[in-house]
């Protein structure tokens, strides 16, 4: 592992992220929420590498290839006075057919990133969509800590890149183009994938299902999926998953404790107040909450969100 961020030459201006060549930025349609922090992602693959389709999964990467993902408040698209605040950079590198995860927290100055072993709590503050002043706690996770989400069966594995959601177009350096075309035109992925596209959860002209569905599956469904860390839980949460007793409709939970709050079903269509689901994205008791790791905000847009849905089934 490199000491620092800037040993890898994988920006030109590493302050203002402004990628090499062979380094490709890419947005995903729904992103994991991450107590409002702003994310720059870039994917790296060698020359020559290709990424393999898996139907329903990241792409299968080539060796030596390294997603970047580097979070921060920027403030500069909230008409704020405050200044940008890089915070940490993490990287999923492809070693040896395994993917291995590091993390280097941004210094004072903003011009480097060192190696984050043991991670680390930074207290900050962003303006927040209502143009009011938010106090955050902010943690970089430990090395260990990253195995929360990324964790499946006994690897770790990429979670975003998923080529349902990453079927949206980028304005890139040379312009606006499909991210999967993109992909292709660089000699990376196929053409011809069969798939049907997330939404983007907060597009309020998208169906209040296929939102919620994304919301669900970025957030929840890494875990909350057959195969997956939560797979005896019985609650499924991934994009593809149609099962209504899986999808959490009057099922029962295995083992919630006082985390189930004495309620009875993970979600009772037409009533949130009764349901398990909605009550733990609502609580910030690390005990009790969920997701349980990776914030300590309560996304508030996207509770509204599903709590508009439960009501509607």
């Amino acid at each position: 592992m490199a000491a620092k961020l800037s040993d890898y030459g994988f920006f030109d201006d590493l302050n203002l992220q402004s990628p090499t060549d062979g380094v490709l930025p890419y947005q995903l349609i729904t992103p994991l929420f991450s107590d409002y922090a702003d994310k720059l992602r870039f994917v790296y693959i060698p020359s020559g590498g290709f990424a393999e389709y898996v139907p329903d999964k990241v792409f299968d990467f080539p060796e030596g290839s390294v997603l970047i993902k580097t979070f921060g408040y920027l403030n500069s698209h909230k008409k704020s006075n405050l200044d940008k605040q890089l915070l940490e950079t993490r990287l999923l590198i492809k070693k040896d057919n395994k993917w291995k995860n590091v993390s280097y927290v941004w210094n004072e100055e903003q011009n480097d990133a060192y190696l984050s072993i043991a991670g680390k709590t930074i207290s900050t503050q962003f303006i927040n969509e209502n143009g009011d002043m938010q106090d955050v706690r902010y943690r970089v996770p430990n090395i260990n800590q990253c195995k929360e989400c990324h964790q499946s069966g006994k690897s770790i594995q990429p979670i975003g890149p998923k080529a349902r959601n990453l079927n949206s177009s980028l304005d890139y350096d040379d312009g606006s183009m499909n991210q999967l075309l993109k992909w292709h035109e660089k000699g990376w992925i196929d053409k011809g994938m069969q798939f049907k596209t997330m939404e983007d959860w907060a597009n309020e002209s998208a169906s209040l299902e296929d939102r919620t569905r994304a919301y669900l599956d970025i957030n929840c469904g890494h875990c909350h999926i057959d195969g997956g860390s939560a797979d005896t839980t019985g609650l499924y949460l991934d994009f593809t998953e149609d099962r209504k007793i899986h999808l959490g409709y009057f099922k029962k939970p295995i083992a919630a404790g006082r985390a189930s709050n004495n309620l009875k079903y993970s979600i009772v269509p037409g009533k949130p107040e009764k349901s398990i689901l909605f009550y733990r994205m609502q609580s910030l008791d690390p005990g009790i909450m969920m997701p349980e790791s990776g914030r300590a905000l309560e996304h508030k847009e996207a509770i509204s969100l599903v709590e508009d849905w439960i009501k509607s089934l």
